[in-house]
């Protein structure tokens, strides 16, 4: 998210490398390589080869949720599996717990997916 938020602030129509990402975000250049990968086979950043080349925002920054961004990044993808993490479960229709999981899991994203990266950069500069 940190990415997506310093590319909407410091992106004026010149990419930005990553080097300069990685010296404003305290994030290494390596992590920042790894993490990049998704976000573009996402489209929600661009790259620019060359000496001048970098990242940028794929879209304007008000139309790209934070919802989305999570769901590329998200390393535990099972959050709408069985929350007994059980290979196979005969109770998941039906499951309290199941339930509660994925209603709490749907407030989450509602809450995420109203929030656009622009919203986030608008707070972070007060």
């Amino acid at each position: 998210m940190r990415i997506l938020m310093d590319l909407a602030s410091n992106t004026d129509k010149e990419p930005v490398q990553v080097g300069e990402i990685s010296k404003r975000q305290n994030i290494s250049v390596k992590y920042l390589e790894q993490l990049i990968r998704p976000l573009q086979k996402a489209q929600l950043i661009t790259s620019v080869r060359g000496p001048k080349g970098g990242h940028m925002l794929a879209r304007k920054p008000q139309h790209i949720s934070f919802g989305e961004s999570i769901r590329v990044l998200e390393v535990h993808k099972d959050a709408d599996g069985c929350f007994c993490h059980e290979e196979e479960c005969n109770m998941m229709d039906f499951c309290l717990l199941n339930l509660a999981w994925q209603r709490a899991m749907e407030s989450f994203y509602e809450i995420l997916d109203g929030t656009t990266i622009a919203d986030l950069a608008k707070e972070s500069c007060k």
